[in-house]
């Protein structure tokens, strides 16, 4: 089956749950500078879930770029990723709007961690499917970072508990480790676009 309907049912929903996000952003009634003041960690974390959602958007542009087809199996693991990426909406208001309080930012830890293993299936689903040989097998290797993530995540959410800053700052972390596209899935296609 071609990748093609994939990767724009994913791109629709990823845009979607941007939208989402961004409606729940709600403008003062003031029009003073101060007035903005109380919406900073609502703002602070819309832009933290953008940035991940960009990611997950960007690499999973990348790793579909690498992968020659999909079938039934890879389909189901990518709804699973979707699934997950579709609680940004609510963990991020939640976490925003009651200031980094222990349950919502543990909550919006948990689904961090569900999503990043959520991409690790789909991307160990792909490369089952294609064989240990295939361009995606061979660009993510040993993939240190897709499995540090959730460890990390993890932390976090223990963490957060007991002070939840410290927790938020490994979600920056872990978003600034990502933030760069996944090289490795570029260079393994440009080799291969070279030999041709």
């Amino acid at each position: 089956m071609p990748k093609s309907r994939l990767e724009a049912f994913s791109d629709g929903v990823i845009a979607i749950i941007i939208t989402i996000m961004v409606l729940e952003l709600r403008a003062p009634h003031e029009s003073s500078i101060e007035a903005l003041r109380p919406l900073l960690p609502s703002l602070c974390s819309y832009i933290l879930s953008f940035v991940y959602l960009g990611i997950y958007w960007n690499n999973h542009h990348h790793m579909l770029h690498a992968t020659r087809r999909v079938r039934g199996a890879v389909l189901w693991a990518n709804l699973h990723l979707l699934f997950w990426l579709s609680l940004f909406p609510f963990v991020t208001d939640w976490m925003g709007e009651n200031h980094l309080a222990r349950i919502p930012t543990t909550a919006y830890g948990c689904i961090l961690m569900m999503a990043s293993v959520a991409y690790l299936i789909l991307q160990r689903t792909i490369i089952s499917d294609q064989g240990g040989g295939s361009l995606l097998a061979r660009a993510v290797g040993a993939d240190v970072k897709g499995k540090l993530s959730p460890l990390l995540y993890a932390a976090a959410i223990c963490l957060a508990f007991f002070w939840p800053p410290i927790s938020a700052t490994i979600f920056v972390a872990v978003a600034l480790i990502w933030l760069v596209p996944d090289r490795r899935i570029e260079r393994i296609l440009d080799a291969v676009a070279e030999d041709k």
